[in-house]
């Protein structure tokens, strides 16, 4: 007999010291039984080994709306240690450079805080997962090769500085996807006249989701079977920014044959920002899929869930 299908989004609180593939790997093998599995599994942003907090576990049917995830934008905490710089911009990496910490006080770390918010350029760390020619920028990294890496848009929605001591500060920011907070740890040390790395990382929110609704491995694993299902969310929660169309059971077997509708006569709901908007479909509360419709009411389905 064919297993039954896992499918769900799990908010994870991933702990320090672990991948996140590590973690998601975990997770997925705590839904798995002799009548369960969920087949494919994904996360919505990779955490740094070193990092904690917030990571969605796609799994089964969600993995096909985790870039909704990816997508959105993302909060966080870190502590800056000022005065010493790493290979990494962590404390995972190797000092590589040490200058004297000027004196600075809150005053100028809400300036700077303020300057530093808006869209701008930031440059990728070499110690980061982006690709060239099929190999992983911390590998080129670990062979002592430095590649040319070009500047990429990310948007700082907000962020707050704040003085721990001498040397330390601690770092609120909610950033678009993209943003790495360690290279903004190190452009924060910069303007203040110096070097700095990350000590710690910690991310609070991801879209609409926040660590405080999230469950440890280890929790999870103390669970029954049975119980770890409770935490599960249901797959079409990554969609909760999208329009709803409802559908009729004829429609329904059509969207799932791939077969596009016209619904110009229920569109009253949807706002169109472009030519053609994503949409929740929608069948006897039943969440169908993704949707794309057009102003003329053509509907063609985009991606459909199994039930």
């Amino acid at each position: 007999m064919a297993k039954q299908i896992v499918s769900g989004v799990l908010l994870l609180d991933k702990p320090s010291g672990i991948s996140s593939h590590s973690a998601l790997a975990q997770a997925k093998r705590l839904f798995m039984s002799s009548d369960f599995d969920s087949k494919k599994a994904g996360h919505t942003g990779t955490l740094d080994p070193m990092a904690t907090g917030l990571l969605p576990i796609c799994l089964g049917d969600a993995t096909k709306f985790s870039s909704f995830g990816l997508d959105a934008d993302k909060g966080y905490t870190a502590i800056i240690k000022l005065g010493e710089q790493t290979d990494t911009g962590d404390k995972e990496g190797q000092i590589i450079a040490q200058k004297n910490v000027p004196t600075f006080d809150e005053q100028g770390l809400d300036e700077l805080a303020c300057d530093l918010l808006g869209e701008q350029q930031q440059t990728p760390p070499m110690y980061s997962a982006l690709k060239k020619d099929g190999k992983k920028l911390y590998e080129y990294a670990r062979d002592g090769i430095e590649i040319e890496r070009a500047p990429r848009p990310i948007v700082i929605h907000h962020l707050a500085l704040n003085k721990l001591s001498n040397d330390e500060i601690a770092l609120d920011v909610i950033c678009s996807k993209g943003t790495y907070v360690r290279v903004l740890g190190e452009t924060v040390a910069e303007r203040l006249g110096t070097v700095g790395h990350l000590t710690a990382l910690h991310r609070t929110s991801t879209g609409g989701f926040d660590v405080a609704g999230a469950i440890s491995l280890d929790d999870l694993a103390n669970l029954s079977f049975d119980e770890r299902f409770g935490k599960l969310l249901p797959v079409d929660v990554l969609l909760n920014h999208l329009p709803i169309i409802k559908l009729t059971t004829d429609e329904t077997a059509r969207i799932k044959m791939g077969q596009r509708l016209n619904i110009k006569d229920r569109l009253d709901d949807v706002h169109f920002t472009d030519e053609t908007v994503q949409i929740r479909l929608y069948h006897d509360d039943e969440f169908v899929g993704l949707g794309q419709v057009a102003m003329s009411g053509r509907l063609q389905p985009v991606k459909v869930v199994q039930v």
